[in-house]
C-alpha cells in the first residue's frame, strides 16, 4: 500500500510581499544601483513649507521626476528657486515609501544656462569689489597724446575694423599695434591673458584697448574671467575696454582704467582729434606770441630797474652811506655805554648797602652780645632752679618725718606684733592670753607674754 503524502496548501509555495516590504526592497535596490546623479531640467510645482524643506518636480519635454531638498542643503543655496527656472541638480535616486513615489533627494542645486553665468558674474563682482580692484583711486589716467596704441582683439572681427577706422579718422598719424586674441569660447580667457602679457612685455604702447563686438552673456563671458581681471589691474600700461554694446557690463569693464560703451567709443576716447589738435595748436601759437611780447616788456622794465639799482650801488654813494651809518652807530654806542654804566651804578648802590649790613664783623658783634645775655639769663635761671628744688626738698622731708612711724614711737608709742608670725596687733582679741608678743619702741624692742586680766594667772 503506497505511502500517502500530506497535502500542502497552495499559499505555502508563494512568497507574498506586503506593500511596505515591496516599497522597502525597491528602495534598497534604487539606493544601491545608482550613483550620485547630475540632472538638468525645469522647476515646476515648487512647494516651500514652514519646515524649511522644498519639494518640486524636475521636468523636460519628455518626462518629469519628483524631487526633495531638505532644509540643511537648502540653506546652502545662493539663489532663490522659482517655477520655470532651468536648474542643474545633484542627488541620489530613491523611493518615498509612504506613497511609493520614485524621487530624487537633492543635495546641490545651481541655475542652469545663462542664469549660472549671471550668478557667477555677481559672485566674482562682489569678491573683486571687496578686494578694491574697482576703486577709482587705483585707476591710472589715460595719456592725452599717446605715442602708440595697442589693440587686444580678434584680428578678423568687426570690432578691429571699427577701431582702425575711428583711429584713422581721429588721428591718422597715430601708430597702432594689434595683439591678436580669441574673444569668444573656452580658450578666449587664456588667449586674452597671453595678448595682454605680450603687450606689457614688449612695452611699445602708451595705452591698450581691450575690445570685442556685442553678443550674449555667454559670448562675452571671456571678459568675466577672474585671472583676466587681475591681469588688467596689474598691467603696467593703462587699459581701456570697449566690450559689447552700451548695456553690456563685464568684469573687465569694471576693473579697467577707463570703460567705453563700444569699441568705437574706446577709439574715440584714446585717440586725439586731428582737427581739435590743429585748432589747439593755433590757439597755443597765439598764446605763445602774446606771452613773448609780455616777456619783452617785462624784461625792459627789469632792465631799467637794474640800471637804477646799479646807480645806487656806485662805490662813492656806497662809501657815503657807510660813513653816515658809521656815525650813527658811534652815537648809538656812546649812548648805550652811558645808559648801561648808569644802570650798573644804580644796581651797585643798594648792593653795597646790603653788603655792609651783612658784614661778618657786625654779625659777630651782635652774636657776642646775644651770647652774654643768654649766659646771664642761664646763671639766673640756674640759681632760681636750685632754690626752688631746695625748698621742695625741705617740704618733702618735713612731710616724710611727720608721717614716719619712728616719729610716733619717739612720742612714747610702740608697735606690737604677734609672734611668731609677726602680724601687727590692733585689738586685744588678736592676742589672747598666753600669746607671745614683741613691742617695737623708739630705742629698741621688748618681748612679753600676754596675761589674762585675772591676777591669779601665772605665766
Amino acid at each position: 500500500m503506497p505511502l500517502e503524502r500530506p497535502v500542502r496548501a497552495l499559499d505555502d509555495y508563494r512568497d507574498i510581499y506586503s506593500v511596505a516590504r515591496l516599497a522597502s526592497e525597491v528602495r534598497a535596490v534604487l539606493d544601491g544601483s545608482f550613483p550620485v546623479l547630475w540632472v538638468q531640467g525645469e522647476l515646476s510645482n515648487l512647494a516651500q513649507p514652514a519646515s524649511g524643506h522644498i519639494y518640486f518636480t524636475l521636468k523636460d519635454a519628455a518626462a518629469q521626476v519628483r524631487c526633495a531638498m531638505f532644509r540643511p542643503k537648502r540653506m546652502l543655496l545662493n539663489f532663490r528657486p522659482t517655477n520655470g527656472q532651468e536648474v542643474l541638480v545633484r542627488g541620489r535616486a530613491t523611493l518615498f515609501e509612504p506613497r511609493g513615489d520614485f524621487q530624487l533627494v537633492i543635495d546641490h542645486m545651481e541655475p542652469g544656462g545663462e542664469g549660472a553665468l549671471r550668478l557667477e558674474f555677481e559672485r566674482l563682482k562682489r569678491t573683486l569689489a571687496a578686494e578694491g580692484l574697482f576703486d577709482e583711486a587705483a585707476k591710472r589716467p589715460i595719456p592725452a597724446f599717446p605715442k602708440r596704441v595697442g589693440l587686444i582683439t580678434s584680428p578678423t572681427g568687426a570690432a578691429v575694423r571699427d577701431l582702425l577706422a575711428v583711429l584713422k579718422r581721429r588721428f591718422a598719424a597715430l601708430p597702432v599695434v594689434i595683439y591678436p586674441a580669441q574673444v569668444q569660447g573656452e580658450a578666449a580667457p587664456a588667449s586674452l591673458l597671453a595678448a595682454l602679457a605680450a603687450a606689457n612685455a614688449r612695452a611699445e604702447c602708451d595705452v591698450l584697448i581691450l575690445a570685442r563686438g556685442g553678443g550674449s552673456l555667454e559670448d562675452l563671458n571671456a571678459f568675466n574671467d577672474e585671472a583676466l581681471a587681475r591681469a588688467i589691474r596689474a598691467s603696467a600700461i593703462p587699459v581701456v575696454t570697449g566690450v559689447g554694446h552700451e548695456s553690456d557690463i563685464s568684469i573687465a569693464d569694471l576693473v579697467a582704467d577707463r570703460r567705453a560703451a563700444t569699441p568705437s567709443a574706446a577709439a574715440e576716447l584714446v585717440a586725439p582729434s586731428g582737427d581739435h589738435l590743429r585748432h589747439r595748436l593755433v590757439a597755443l601759437t597765439r598764446r605763445l606770441d602774446a606771452a613773448h611780447a609780455r616777456h619783452r616788456v617785462a624784461a625792459r622794465q627789469r632792465l631799467s630797474a637794474v640800471a637804477r639799482h646799479l646807480a645806487l650801488l656806485h662805490p662813492a654813494a656806497r662809501l657815503q652811506q657807510r660813513a653816515q651809518r658809521l656815525d650813527q652807530l658811534e652815537q648809538r654806542l656812546v649812548s648805550l655805554l652811558s645808559n648801561r654804566l648808569a644802570r650798573a651804578q644804580a644796581r651797585l648802590r643798594p648792593a653795597t648797602a646790603r653788603l655792609v649790613f651783612a658784614s661778618p664783623g657786625r654779625r659777630l658783634e651782635g652774636l657776642g652780645i646775644a651770647v652774654a645775655a643768654l649766659a646771664e639769663r642761664l646763671a639766673r635761671a640756674r640759681t632760681r632752679l636750685a632754690e626752688t628744688r631746695r625748698e621742695r626738698l625741705m617740704r618733702a622731708v618735713a612731710g616724710l618725718e611727720a608721717r614716719s612711724p619712728l616719729a610716733t614711737l619717739a612720742r612714747g608709742y610702740a608697735i606690737v606684733t604677734r609672734l611668731p608670725d609677726g602680724e601687727i596687733v590692733r585689738a586685744p582679741e588678736e592676742a589672747p592670753p598666753g600669746t607671745r608678743i614683741e613691742a617695737r619702741l623708739a630705742m629698741g624692742r621688748l618681748r612679753a607674754i600676754v596675761e589674762p586680766e585675772n591676777d591669779n594667772w601665772h605665766a
